[in-house]
């Protein structure tokens, strides 16, 4: 399962901003992190922010698309049929912008 976010570093407080579209149409999770984009802190960042959040092993968070962009890929490894529902009800709760 993959899910596209768009990060912003040096933010006050890691979190988890709300759900917003690209230019495209395509939705997108926003999310802050204090860590800086120097030498994949601000990516590390964003993998343990998610899986505290959706309380998932750090081990199956990836990001594999976007490492040095604002707007990164995330693979998130398990059975989705699991976690389709898990992070459906995480995402419902987030706002939207």
């Amino acid at each position: 399962m993959r899910i596209s976010v768009r990060l912003s570093p040096r933010a006050k407080a890691d979190r988890l901003d709300g759900i917003a579209r690209l230019a495209d149409g395509a939705p997108v999770l926003v999310a802050s992190v204090t860590a800086p984009p120097v030498a994949g802190l601000a990516n590390e960042a964003l993998l343990r922010l998610l899986a505290k959040k959706w309380k998932l092993a750090r081990r199956d968070l990836a990001i594999v698309g976007g490492q040095k962009t604002r707007t990164k890929l995330v693979q998130i490894a398990g059975d989705a049929r699991v976690l389709l529902p898990q992070l459906t009800t995480e995402l419902a709760v987030l706002p939207r912008k």
